[in-house]
């Protein structure tokens, strides 16, 4: 194993410890405006936009998004890029548009409890049940993920790094609820942002700026030219045609997996809940997606610096791209190591003590932002729903602690599982085209055709999610046909997505629908368009309204596209 551990000196340490200050001190004061249920679980519905929407990026800006994407970055340049352009943005900017004013506006208190007003228990405790599980997993990931770097970097032991951050986790979200994650998402961007871009700086600075790296790159002989290209991708996507990588990359990735995470996925979705008004709702998503787009720039171009600048690196890619997989093996690191490797060999120390500490906010970030949405489903869709209706408030908040402490626990041995999986960003695609896929498709559907019936609901979601375990197994176990890369998840969030469309239509054709009447604010014919948005929004300068900046947007997502392409 090559030494990755970095050169800690006290500066760097007293940093750590600075950070963990603030992150304890933000969780207590958060306590103080916590009276009640809805204040625990979303804020009291009572935070600006500008907040909501730095947490919204922070909550997804964890431990798989930062090591996940300079490992692609290394192993792939420039395509990596389309996660961001053409797998984030579009999507961001639908569901602020488009699907939040239905969440906002019908008081809903989780994705699921949508689910479950649209079509009833059958669609609400299957979406319940398999989201909870599925935030425990991805706890996991983010908190083995931290403990590995904890370990590497600093010489602590595993287990220590387990406890220590859940136990923090635990604390800041036990005490202060979704406000205290939210308030400490934020200041947990400034931090990683604070951490990556003079790490990307220094890099650059080393290899002779922009021009320098892209010339070391497209010189050495891996796969280079290719690399500099954000389209038409073909390693990324794993086909071999430009024309299908393309259209694998903007309908599996673009469009089923990215719409199906970002517009469904209540992690996400809640933070734009706790907002304060329908408007403030919308422009959550919106404000995000404007840090979102050049967040590349700081995660995917190190990885990318990391491949040309640090030898063992450079050595692992030359042999893994001649398919020499023993020897790549043998010179002792991976992609995954690409971020630290960089950490260790331009960082001073100072500079050192925010890198260490804006990795270690990343992870909490991720892990605190999955923590509260299971906390809230956990207590409002599971146990309020099929326990104990009507409870007094003060129990469902005990409930939503204990919930929580659970969660942490339960984390930590999610962790562990996580551990044995060699390529974490696969196993975590695949989820996602098992569950958010289809979950989006009952979603759209549901959203724009008032026909659609309650068990069309869950059926179509059952047999979307069968149909892409299904293909999931057949190319992994029985190597039915081969998909490298990304290609896979692509083609099994797509056959979810179409499947569950299809069986909801026909299953639709037998069953008997909702009235009419019990629709409002949950499918868009039945809903007055007054119910959308607020009354004074068209008052407000363009810089808050949604339309307007949500235009501006995807024009700039557009031009990055043409410019790096």
């Amino acid at each position: 194993m090559v030494d990755i551990r970095l050169d800690a000196q006290w500066i760097d340490y007293a940093i750590i410890a600075l950070y963990f200050v603030f992150v304890l001190g933000v969780g207590w004061y958060a306590k103080r405006g916590v009276s009640n249920s809805i204040e625990f679980f979303l804020s009291g519905r009572s935070l600006p936009a500008w907040v909501t929407g730095l947490a919204f990026i922070s909550a997804n800006l964890g431990a798989v998004e930062i090591m996940g994407m300079s490992a692609t970055g290394a192993q792939y340049g420039m395509p990596t890029m389309h996660y961001f352009w053409v797998g984030a943005i579009p999507a961001m900017l639908f569901l602020g548009v488009v699907m939040m004013p239905f969440y906002y506006g019908s008081k809903v208190r989780s994705v699921p409890e949508f689910m479950r007003m649209r079509f009833g228990t059958g669609a609400h405790l299957v979406n319940s049940i398999s989201f909870a599980v599925a935030q425990l997993l991805i706890a996991g990931v983010n908190l083995s993920l931290l403990a590995i770097i904890v370990n590497r970097l600093l010489g602590w032991p595993m287990w220590v790094g387990l406890v220590l951050a859940a136990a923090f986790v635990l604390f800041y979200i036990t005490v202060g609820g979704l406000s205290a994650a939210i308030y400490n998402e934020v200041l947990q961007f400034f931090v990683i942002v604070a951490a990556l871009l003079p790490l990307t700086l220094i890099g650059l600075h080393r290899v002779g700026g922009w021009n320098g790296m892209k010339e070391r790159i497209a010189g050495d002989g891996m796969l280079g030219e290719e690399q500099l290209h954000s389209w038409p991708g073909q390693a990324l996507s794993g086909f071999d045609s430009p024309i299908l990588s393309v259209v694998g990359i903007v309908f599996g990735l673009g469009f089923v997996l990215s719409f199906g995470y970002w517009t469904t996925n209540f992690v996400e979705v809640q933070r734009a809940m706790a907002s304060k008004s329908i408007t403030a709702a919308r422009m959550t998503p919106i404000i995000g997606a404007f840090p979102k787009m050049f967040i590349p720039f700081i995660v995917i171009i190190p990885g990318m610096l990391a491949a040309v600048l640090v030898g063992e690196l450079t050595e692992f890619k030359q042999l893994d791209v001649a398919g020499d997989a023993a020897g790549a093996a043998a010179t002792g690191v991976t992609y995954n190591d690409a971020l630290l490797l960089l950490m260790r060999d331009v960082l001073p120390n100072g500079l050192l003590g925010v890198a260490i500490a804006g990795l270690l906010a990343a992870f909490m970030a991720g892990m605190a932002a999955n923590i509260s949405a299971f906390n809230t489903v956990v207590t409002y869709d599971l146990y309020e729903q099929y326990v104990k209706k009507d409870a007094p408030d003060a129990h469902y908040i005990k409930v939503g602690r204990y919930a929580t402490l659970a969660a942490c626990i339960i984390a930590i041995f999610t962790a562990l599982i996580a551990g044995s999986f060699s390529n974490l960003m696969d196993y975590l695609q695949a989820l996602f085209g098992f569950f958010n896929a289809p979950l989006f498709a009952t979603f759209i559907l549901g959203m724009f055709w008032k026909r659609m019936s309650p068990t069309a609901g869950w059926a179509g979601l059952v047999a979307g999610t069968l149909s892409a375990v299904a293909l999931w197994a057949g190319s992994t176990f029985f190597s039915i046909f081969e998909l490298p890369g990304q290609g896979l998840a692509f083609v099994c969030a797509a056959t979810a997505f179409v499947v569950d469309i299809i069986v909801s239509v026909v299953v639709t054709q037998f069953t008997a629908p909702k009235p009419a009447h019990e629709l409002k604010g949950l499918v868009y014919s039945e809903t007055p368009k007054a119910d959308l948005v607020d009354a004074d929004e068209k008052n407000l300068p363009f810089w808050r309204r949604p339309v307007p900046m949500a235009g501006i947007g995807l024009a700039l997502v557009v031009i990055l596209n043409i410019v790096f392409a």
